[in-house]
């Protein structure tokens, strides 16, 4: 068989969901791509030996290992090594949690070493196609986690169809959501020793749940151990900014395809990511306040080395060319995100409107504390939700968490402005 028809019955075997060997069979999972491509495709299916539930440790055998610039088509789980499926109970999730303590929900496919990947390297890793499972959940669990868990001792969770070929989820009776799959968690292994729990992102990446990073889109991250060691799972289908209610649209992926490449001598202190007209720079901490002080720390480097002007010019830039929006709330480090443009002659999307428009529903709250303005601009376009469009109060809490786009406007010492928008046009059945 010629290296050609090897890779196309390899492939073929991955869409029917054979995979090719056991996870330790590096060699056996490794197949030559056509003539004249570069690299490597490796499979890696989510077995119980691919994954680790809700833990990253830098001392964690890899499952697979490869060189820079091969590619990775992958498998992952549902949460808690997919127990979280059609049919368990909001009471069964919470207690998945509970009889489980120190680890995340997460389940994450790795981790994967790549050779000559050393501490002060970038790693490279290209979002080519993203294949979610054809179902997904929300939910949040009762009097934990979530932006809010006083107010919510209740609970609930939802499961949906991902209807592919639409591209949308029926979140709730003629209320559809667009699906915008990406990876809640991507990164690499921490430089300290011992077991985290996966919840908090950081300067490894992790837990972002930055809904841009999207198929055709790159991540830099720094690494920290010899390897790397990478890591994904957390696989969403879409997800709103700040994604109140704890979960996403929560999914599996049956191929998550990535190309990998060490960078060397082009070192990086916080990841990046790479779209097609933008770049993302970003911040995490359990102060959104401080969050937000290292994404515009993170902002101004960026824009400073991009356009060769001082920290100080290009801080005063950063308020007019720069959009930037709450990640997520719920991770235990909060996460603000900013879209830089690559065409220095271009701005990002600056809409921040503080009353209802012809395309949206709009809240918003100005504060001298971040973490109040988001909160009551949050709680606020729930309870908008509630009386105005008469979603139950629990569909109210999850709807926000799946479509709200909570959007950072003016921020001063007195006063920081939070806008959070839900469009309109998700009460308009798919053509």
């Amino acid at each position: 068989m010629t290296s050609f028809a090897a890779y196309r019955f390899a492939l073929a075997l991955l869409a029917g969901g054979i995979w090719l060997a056991a996870a330790a069979g590096v060699n056996a999972q490794s197949v030559a791509v056509a003539s004249g491509t570069k690299g490597k495709v490796h499979l890696l299916p989510a077995t119980l030996e691919t994954t680790q539930w809700g833990w990253f440790n830098n001392a964690q055998a890899p499952v697979l290992r490869i060189d820079s610039g091969d590619t990775v088509v992958l498998e992952t789980m549902m949460h808690s090594h997919n127990q979280v499926v059609p049919g368990k109970t909001i009471e069964e999730i919470k207690k998945l949690r509970t009889d489980f303590p120190g680890r995340g929900p997460h389940t994450l496919t790795g981790p994967i070493y790549v050779n000559g990947a050393e501490p002060g390297d970038v790693l490279k890793v290209t979002l080519n196609k993203i294949v979610p499972r054809a179902y997904a959940t929300n939910f949040n669990v009762p009097g934990m986690f979530g932006q809010f868990p006083q107010e919510y001792q209740d609970g609930q969770v939802k499961y949906m169809y991902l209807d592919l070929d639409k591209n949308v989820t029926e979140f709730l009776p003629g209320v559809y959501i667009p699906l915008k799959p990406f990876p809640g968690t991507i990164g690499v292994a921490r430089k300290e020793p011992g077991q985290y729990s996966s919840v908090p992102p950081g300067e490894f990446a992790g837990n972002m749940d930055i809904r841009d990073l999207v198929a055709g889109t790159t991540l830099y991250v720094p690494v920290h151990v010899p390897g790397a060691l990478l890591w994904t799972g957390d696989s969403h289908a879409g997800q709103g900014n700040g994604e109140v209610n704890l979960t996403a649209i929560e999914t599996a992926y049956k191929e998550f395809n990535i190309t990998v490449e060490v960078v060397k001598g082009k070192p990086l202190d916080f990841p990046r990511i790479e779209t097609a007209k933008s770049w993302i720079t970003m911040g995490f901490d359990q102060d959104l306040n401080k969050a937000w002080d290292q994404a515009k720390a993170q902002t101004v480097k960026f824009l400073a080395e991009q356009r060769n002007v001082s920290a100080d010019q290009a801080a005063t830039l950063m308020p007019t060319v720069s959009d930037c929006r709450v990640s997520q709330v719920v991770n235990v480090k909060k996460g603000i995100h900013c879209l830089n443009p690559k065409n220095v002659q271009d701005k990002e999307d600056m809409d921040r409107p503080t009353a209802e428009t012809a395309e949206y529903y709009v809240t918003h709250v100005k504060d001298a504390d971040l973490n109040k303005a988001m909160n009551e601009a949050s709680k606020a376009m729930i309870k908008l939700l509630e009386t105005d469009k008469k979603v139950a109060r629990l569909d109210a809490y999850g709807l926000a968490s799946v479509a709200m786009d909570c959007r950072v406007g003016a921020v001063s010492d007195a006063e920081k402005n939070v806008h959070c928008l839900l469009p309109k046009s998700l009460w308009q059945a798919p053509k």
